[in-house]
């Protein structure tokens, strides 16, 4: 029975293919559950501009603010 490597999520090459190895376990691959650095980069810059959002409504931050200020007193 074969299995097929895992791709990586950015750019869909399988997470082995930089590191020549058979596992995605994050003992063996440090950029785990991306194939290179490069990939793990890009990822944090999507985050980063806000090219990925979390699904929902917008949240108010003045009501966050306010909510978190109660918390404290």
């Amino acid at each position: 029975m074969t299995t097929k490597p895992k791709l990586c999520p950015i750019c869909r090459k399988p997470r082995d293919h930089a590191l020549k190895q058979r596992s995605g376990s994050a003992e063996q691959n440090p950029f785990h559950p991306f194939c290179s650095p490069r990939c793990k980069d890009r990822d944090l810059a999507r985050w980063l501009s806000d090219s990925y959002a979390v699904p929902g409504p917008p949240a108010d931050p003045e009501a966050f603010a306010s909510e978190q200020w109660r918390e404290q007193d």
